[in-house]
């Protein structure tokens, strides 16, 4: 992966999306809409974002530390399917920087 910038909408997203999640582990609400009630959100917006707790951690870890693909953005989030499979969203990352 190459050094890049941090993308700060993706961070920003990623962080949402795993306290997000912690809120639902630790039965703090009980759904997606729960939370986008509280956000003042869309449901849909807040479910799209917690897909980002399925990325495979090092993924995770180059995006906290900026080295994510360039071309690996919030709206390319937005606008695909996450892979599923460490092994799929590792070749997909690949992929970004070839």
């Amino acid at each position: 992966m190459s050094a890049v910038v941090p993308d700060q909408p993706l961070l920003t997203a990623l962080s949402r999306a795993f306290h997000w999640q912690q809120l639902l582990d630790d039965g703090v609400v009980d759904t997606g809409s729960e939370i986008a009630n509280r956000e003042g959100l869309h449901h849909f917006t807040v479910n799209e974002l917690l897909r980002l707790t399925l990325l495979e951690p090092d993924i995770v870890k180059a995006i906290y530390a900026g080295q994510q693909p360039r071309c690996m953005s919030l709206l390319w989030f937005q606008r695909d399917p996450l892979p599923e499979g460490c092994v799929v969203q590792r070749e997909v990352a690949a992929w970004f920087d070839a």
